[in-house]
């Protein structure tokens, strides 16, 4: 069998294995199922079974299955967290899923491409299983990027909405409307869970656990201590608001005086990595040796960890707290 054809047939499997986790969770978290389900608390009908219908409700039995199982472990909160902090709608159970099958898919398609050599096989497993904390860790800086970036305007806007005589939580509804996701989104469901009966302390330190801002923390700050002392509540968000503005205009000038030394560190860190990999892709005996005696092994280790320190110190060095 030529190599094309396996690395073909690798690559088919690894979209077979994603695709159906991906129409799993679709089917469990489908928008369509829940209403029903709620309809079937309050309303008495009667449906014909259809198969799609079983279907879903075995794979629904099987992640809730799966969920509970995960619930009861201590890392289940903290994985719910982060999920909500990268506004993913997964349960930890759907996630655990998806990080076995990034595993053996990861670990499948190093087999193939890397001539089966079981080190890189298992280098691709350990990648597979961090490849899905990599994205969520991505969309979660990603996102309280956005999210800083827009509560400068966001307090200014409560400012002015109180100052008109509005009332804190329909201030806080008109940024819901005003502004653009991520911030509507964090605003919506704070005004929605006062609305279910939550304080207002409670529900935005439940907006504070999904975005963990310190300029959110400091503006929560002042709105809690205005509600227990009183106090011009407009006037302090305006002294907030400015305060944030100018801390994103000074990080933005440091982001621009640093952004030579951040791309350096990241070349000097992963070029060498992925040059290996491309060459041991290409021609396996030539970079095979480096894995047959000690001095090579010895080599690896030594530029690993001399890679990583000239990594932590360029990131050291460029990293500025405003």
């Amino acid at each position: 069998m030529s190599p094309i054809l396996v690395i073909g047939i690798a690559i088919l499997a690894f979209g077979v294995i994603m695709g159906i986790f991906f129409v799993i969770a679709r089917m469990l978290g489908g928008p369509d199922s829940a209403i029903e389900e709620r309809l079937d608390q309050f309303v008495s009908r009667e449906v014909e079974d259809r198969p799609k219908e079983k279907a879903e409700r075995a794979s629904s039995v099987f992640l809730e299955s799966i969920d509970e199982a995960v619930a009861e472990r201590g890392f289940a909160r903290r994985l719910s967290t982060e999920l909500a902090r990268a506004n993913l709608k997964l349960t930890p159970g759907e996630y655990m899923i998806l990080t076995v099958t990034s595993i053996l898919g990861t670990g499948l398609v190093a087999y193939v491409i890397m001539h089966r050599n079981l080190i890189m096989t298992f280098g691709g497993l350990v990648l597979g299983f961090f490849l899905p904390r990599f994205y969520v860790k991505y969309r979660q800086g990603k996102r309280l990027k956005e999210f800083n970036g827009q509560l400068g305007d966001a307090i200014n806007l409560l400012a002015n909405g109180l100052r008109s005589g509005y009332s804190l939580l329909q201030a806080m509804d008109a940024v819901a409307k005003e502004m653009p996701p991520p911030m509507s989104e964090e605003f919506q469901r704070v005004v929605r869970e006062i609305g279910l009966g939550l304080s207002n302390e409670r529900a935005m330190n439940n907006m504070l656990r999904r975005i963990p801002s310190d300029d959110l923390d400091l503006m929560i700050t002042a709105v809690n201590v205005q509600h227990e002392v009183g106090g011009n509540l407009a006037e302090i968000l305006e002294t907030i608001s400015h305060t944030i503005r100018e801390r994103i205009r000074i990080k933005g000038e440091i982001k621009v005086l640093t952004a030579q030394g951040m791309i350096s560190g990241y070349v000097i860190s992963f070029l060498p990595v992925g040059l290996g990999l491309i060459l041991y892709a290409m021609n396996p005996e030539y970079i095979g040796r480096m894995f047959e005696v000690p001095c090579g092994w010895a080599m690896i280790a030594t530029g690993t960890i001399s890679t990583t320190i000239g990594y932590i110190a360029i990131r050291k060095i460029v990293n500025i707290e405003v």
